[in-house]
Parts: C-alpha cells; sequence; structure tokens
C-alpha cells in the first residue's frame, strides 16, 4: 500500500469520527434543548410526611407545604354557626361517610378561607393525618380532573380539594370542567375527595355573564339554568356576613388573650373602633391587621 493512499484512509477515518463527534454533540444539544422545554416531573412528595399541598399544572403534581398559614379555630369568631356546619361535614367526610361539597360566600374578611384550613387542621389531628388539604388555584381550574385521577388513586388517604376565591367572568368556559369534576361524568367524584371553594358570589357567575348568556340564547330561561346550575354541584352552602360592632371587638379580645398582649382594654378597644372606621369595614381580616399593629407597637411577638 503507498503512502499517499495510507494518508488518503487515514484522512477518510478522521473526517467519519469529527462527523460522528459532531452529531453526536448535536443530538446532545437537541435533548438539552427539550428537557430545559419539558423538564421531567418533580418526584412526587410524600403524602403520609405532610398535612397540606399545593396543585401544580405545569408541570403536574403535587407541591408539599411546610407550614400552613392558619389560625387555630377557637379564634374564629361570629361564625358559630357555618363553623360547626363545616367542622361536622368535614369530621364525617374523614370518617368516611357521606358529605357535601361546600361553598363558603359572602362578605369579604370574614374567615371563609380561614375556617377550611382551622377545620382541616382540627379534624386531621383526631383522623390520624390522613386527611389532607389540597390547594387548587383558581387559573388552573380547568385541571381540575386530572387533579381527581391524581388523588383517587391514593385510597389510603381522604383529600379535601380547595380553591379560594372562585368565581368566573367573561368567556372563561372552565367552569364546565368544575361542574364536571364534581359531579358531572361518569364516574363522578372520587369517594376519597371532597371539594370546598371559597368565594364573595353565591352564584359564582358575575350578573353581567349570565344576563349577557340569557340575551344571546335561543331559550334565555335554559341559559341562566346552565350557569346557576354550577353552584347546586355545592351541598353545603355558607353564608359570611358583615359583623357588628360587639363581634369585631370579641375577635380582638380573643386575639389578645391568645397571645397575651399587654394592652389596656379601654385604650385598645378605644384604637380598634378608630381603625375600622378609617376602613369603613368591620371584619375578621381587619381585626387581624389591628391586632398586628398593636402586638407591634407594644413590642410584642405574635407567639403562642
Amino acid at each position: 500500500m503507498t503512502q499517499g493512499r495510507l494518508y488518503g484512509m487515514e484522512g477518510l477515518r478522521f473526517t467519519w469520527v469529527m462527523s460522528k463527534i459532531r452529531k453526536t454533540d448535536l443530538l446532545a444539544r437537541i435533548a438539552a434543548a427539550l428537557e430545559r422545554q419539558h423538564p421531567a416531573p418533580p418526584a412526587a412528595p410524600d403524602l403520609s410526611r405532610h398535612d397540606a399541598f399545593v396543585w401544580r399544572r405545569d408541570p403536574a403534581g403535587l407541591e408539599a407545604v411546610a407550614r400552613v398559614n392558619r389560625v387555630d379555630i377557637s379564634l374564629l369568631r361570629a361564625i358559630d354557626q357555618t363553623r360547626d356546619i363545616l367542622l361536622g361535614n368535614t369530621r364525617r367526610f374523614a370518617e368516611g361517610l357521606p358529605a357535601n361539597n361546600a361553598l363558603l360566600w359572602g362578605a369579604r374578611g370574614m374567615g371563609k378561607s380561614s375556617v377550611v384550613k382551622a377545620v382541616h387542621h382540627a379534624v386531621n389531628g383526631d383522623s390520624g393525618g390522613t386527611l389532607k388539604l389540597v390547594e387548587i388555584h383558581r387559573e388552573d381550574i380547568d385541571t381540575l380532573p386530572r387533579l381527581m385521577a391524581l388523588l383517587k388513586a391514593e385510597p389510603a388517604f381522604r383529600f379535601i380539594v380547595f380553591c379560594d376565591d372562585l368565581s368566573f367572568d367573561g368567556a372563561d368556559a372552565s367552569y364546565k370542567s368544575l361542574k364536571a369534576a364534581l359531579e358531572g361524568g361518569l364516574e363522578g367524584r372520587p369517594d376519597n375527595v371532597l371539594f370546598y371553594a371559597t368565594s364573595n358570589r353565591r352564584h359564582l357567575m358575575a350578573r353581567e355573564m349570565i344576563e349577557n348568556e340569557q340575551s344571546t340564547a335561543i331559550n334565555p330561561s335554559e341559559a341562566v339554568q346552565e350557569k346557576v346550575s354550577l353552584s347546586d354541584r355545592f351541598g353545603l352552602w355558607l353564608g359570611f356576613h358583615n359583623c357588628s360592632q360587639d363581634d369585631y371587638l370579641a375577635m380582638i379580645a380573643g386575639y389578645i388573650a391568645h397571645y397575651g398582649l399587654k394592652a389596656d382594654d379601654a385604650q385598645w378597644r378605644a384604637e380598634a373602633l378608630e381603625w375600622a372606621a378609617t376602613r369603613g369595614a368591620r371584619s375578621g381580616r381587619v381585626a387581624w391587621q389591628f391586632v398586628q399593629d398593636l402586638a407591634g407597637r407594644l413590642g410584642q411577638r405574635l407567639e403562642c
């Protein structure tokens, strides 16, 4: 074999090797780009180690909540009847008995979401930690059927799926996913899942949304029934209303006693009334905001 031909073969081999290296590098870069665009789903959390989770739609999965932002159920005032109804419904569900989906509607700041979290904590403590709270955000409600399917596959636990400040506006059609997930499809709601929602609206739909459907429908009454029927999927409608001055002051007194704040009774009451007047409302939220301000001025931490 001549030296020139040998050099030619080595050159071809070198070219082939470099071509293969370039192709391998190109494939690696393509794989890395795809991984960035579509990362692998996070590892499923250990349901037995956590009591509360947040549902994430992309990538789909449950994210554990290390510390739930809640208040003790004993601090919830002026909502005794609704609290007890929800507590009883939740206890029955945790015990494997029939229970209803619940819609908590009404005045802002009156403890709708607080009572859900407090009731879950109280019942979960009595059920051996098998009752889990899963929050789904309003904008992810169209993925509710996927979440329901995931929770159904965990029969050892029972789940309260919770959506705070739920409502629908304009051309939003995701309410149909909610209707189907609650009771609508062939399978219906899984036995180990209950749905709790809070809203300022009793029927979840804006008035103009219902009126628009009514004006454009062939049969207006059927259009209204389609919209209102969403609320019918909730067996419990629990109303929250603005509190009286006495209830407002009782809320604050409960916080002061619970946290051991060293405040003069006559002084804090006068300040609390002025605080509410400047905000034009009395509610549990306003009471808690005043307590935070009071504790800060007293130089005390809000720790039990």
